[in-house]
């Protein structure tokens, strides 16, 4: 189990990385243009989307030098520019992660695995 930690003057607050790509997750599919997150298989090289139960999966979460790195697989909607979807992507999940947890945000790398045409 992979945690995060921030110090306070009263103890050690931990997080566990799951609990923050899961708040990850819900942040990002509220986000224009983003359809979900992808999940890869490496064996077959296939991407699919994930179900809103496992958005964790499509995102890896990282702790180094007391800054978290976040690294996010999204499918996105056709006909959205992806440049657009993605620094809202990191606006969004960088604020709402460090009000979240407390900690910084150093990096996060988004990874377009796919497009998909919205009905």
């Amino acid at each position: 189990m992979k945690n995060s930690s921030v110090n306070t003057h009263m103890g050690s607050i931990t997080v566990d990385n799951d609990v923050i790509a899961q708040y990850a997750g819900s942040v990002a599919v509220e986000c224009f243009g983003i359809v979900g997150m992808a999940g890869f298989n490496v064996r077959d090289g296939l991407v699919r989307l994930l179900k809103k139960d496992s958005l964790r999966r499509g995102i890896n979460v990282s702790l180094k030098n007391h800054k978290l790195n976040l690294d996010f697989h999204i499918i996105v909607a056709y006909g959205v520019s992806i440049v657009a979807v993605c620094d809202n992507l990191m606006e969004s999940v960088k604020y709402k992660i460090e009000e979240f947890t407390g900690l910084e945000v150093d990096k996060i790398n988004v990874y377009v695995e796919g497009v998909k045409v919205i009905d």
